[in-house]
This record gives C-alpha cells, structure tokens and sequence, in this order.
C-alpha cells in the first residue's frame, strides 16, 4: 500500500510512521524539516508541489498543522494555526483534482475542539454539532476544506482527536514535569472532562478508516472512558507515586495563557467514540489507569 501522510514528523505522524513501517508499506512525507524518526526507508519530500499527476496513493493522511497549545492565542497566532491547517489541506485538494489515479481514502485532522465550550455533562457522539469558539471554529473550517475530497469521489474521514497520551510527547511532555516534582493539581474546577486516547488506540483508529470501506465523515478518536480534571489528575499523580495537591484556579489560567487556556484548559466535554464503537473497534486501553500504568 502506498501512503502519503503530512505532518508525518508530529506526536502522531512520528508513531504512525513507525507503525505502518511493520506493515511495510511504502510510505511518503511532507515535511519541512528533517527528523531522525524518519530513517531511511520513507520518502520525503519538502513541498506537495513536488508530486505529479503520476504519483499514486491508495491513502492521504493530512495531521500538518501549527501546534494549538504551544502559544497564546493572538491574533496573528490564530491565523497561522487556521492558515497551516487550510492551506496544507487545499493544496491536497488540488493534488487530488489533477491525480491520474485518485486514493481510495483521505483521512484529515480534526479535533474534539469541534464541539466548543458550551457547558454541558451530556455524552457527545459525532452527530453533535459546535459553537462559534475558535477551536470549534477552526475544526469546522478544516473539516469543511477536506469535505471537498468528498465531491471527488474520494472517501472521506474527519479524525476528532482528544488527548493524546504517550511517551516522549504530547500532553503528558508538558504535564509530568510538574507532577514529578509534586507541584501537580487540579485545572479550574476540575469538573471539566478531559477525553483521552492511548497513541496506541489513536494509531488504531486511523487504521480502521485506512481499511473499513464503511467508514466516512467524523470519527471521534477517543477512549471509551473519559474522565473530568479531577480524576485524570488523581491517576496521574497516583501512577508516579506523588501527591496532587497544587490546584491552578481558573484566574490564573486565564490570567497566563488567556482565550487558549480558557478555551482548551477550563473547557471539555464527555466525548464518546460512538462511531468506532460501532464499527466493532476494540480499545486497547479503555481506562485512565490502563492507559497511564503503561505510559509512566
């Protein structure tokens, strides 16, 4: 199988690549900078510009894009987080439209962002719609650019991550530091839910819309299990044997990382994997516990 994945040198695309390496497919990568996670069996190329009509994919994953979490959100920044999401993902577009051979699939990144702040302890499947913040925004334009893949015949899936938990990146990069040192704690209230999902799981479920034909549209890429603040910082602080016991109350957040900590810190959702569910998934990791016993 032959694979085109951009943003193939991220948290996720790094695992992915490593992943379908075992399954050894022949794998391309758009990226602007070199990695030594990608050895010398991936191809790389600097610029989608690079393919031709003639270059043959039988599926697209797109996970580029500037990382939402990493500044505050300005305004400039907020245009550079929607413009390295829309512009990679219409430069695909346009790839597709030229294509001899078209790919079978085109999985593009979304996020539970989609599903805004709107306070609520209501089970979220992906048949729920957003709001006008601007995680819920930005996931609704993104999801709107590869929707054009859909017109083109090509099957088409919207991955709504939620956490992603592994070693040697994402969330838990930034969040063990303090916890090790024991000056962890709650965020806010801690009411808030935190869907989760093992790499492992989020590697999975790419897989699936990769080879289940019947899969398309939305597809929540969380565990089974999500849990409030409160509980996830329990486990994590329990999982390393220290205590948690240093709350970051709501004014702070806001005060250091405004509408971006409001937005992604304060705020979240129960967010249920109904639709891989229902495909008959099963997750390796189902429980908070599971999953970070494995993790640290």
């Amino acid at each position: 199988m032959n694979i085109l994945i951009t943003g193939g040198t991220g948290f996720i695309g790094a695992a992915l690549c490593t992943h379908l390496q075992t399954l050894e497919y022949n794998i391309v990568v758009q990226t602007r900078t070199t990695n030594s996670l990608l050895n010398n069996n991936i191809k790389t190329i600097n610029s989608l510009q690079q393919l031709t009509p003639e270059d043959k994919f039988d599926a697209v994953i797109n996970l580029a894009g500037e990382p939402i979490a990493d500044k505050r959100w300005s305004k400039k920044q907020k245009q550079e987080i929607l413009r390295s999401r829309i512009e990679t993902t219409e430069k695909l577009i346009q790839f597709f439209k030229q294509a001899n051979n078209k790919p079978s699939v085109f999985i593009s990144g979304s996020a539970i962002g989609y599903y805004g702040i709107t306070p609520t302890d209501d089970e979220i499947n992906e048949n729920n719609s957003g709001d006008s913040s601007f995680s819920s925004q930005l996931c609704q334009l993104w999801e709107l650019s590869a929707q054009q893949a859909e017109k083109l015949g090509i099957r088409t899936c919207l991955l709504r991550t939620g956490i992603v938990l592994g070693k040697n990146g994402g969330a838990l990069k930034k969040m063990l530091p303090p916890f090790k040192l024991g000056l962890g704690g709650k965020i806010g209230s801690g009411n808030q839910w935190m869907p989760w999902i093992h790499i492992d799981d989020m590697i999975g479920l790419i897989e699936l819309c990769v080879n289940n034909v019947n899969i398309s549209g939305a597809i929540n890429c969380t565990a089974p299990g999500p849990v409030t603040n409160s509980t996830f910082t329990k486990t994590l602080a329990e999982a390393i044997n220290r205590p948690a016991i240093f709350p970051m109350p709501a004014f702070i957040v806001k005060l250091l990382m405004g509408k971006m900590g409001e937005e992604l810190l304060l705020n979240g959702k129960k967010v249920i994997p109904k639709k891989a569910l229902d495909s008959g998934y099963k997750f390796k990791y189902q429980t908070i516990e599971q999953a970070l016993a494995t993790i640290v």
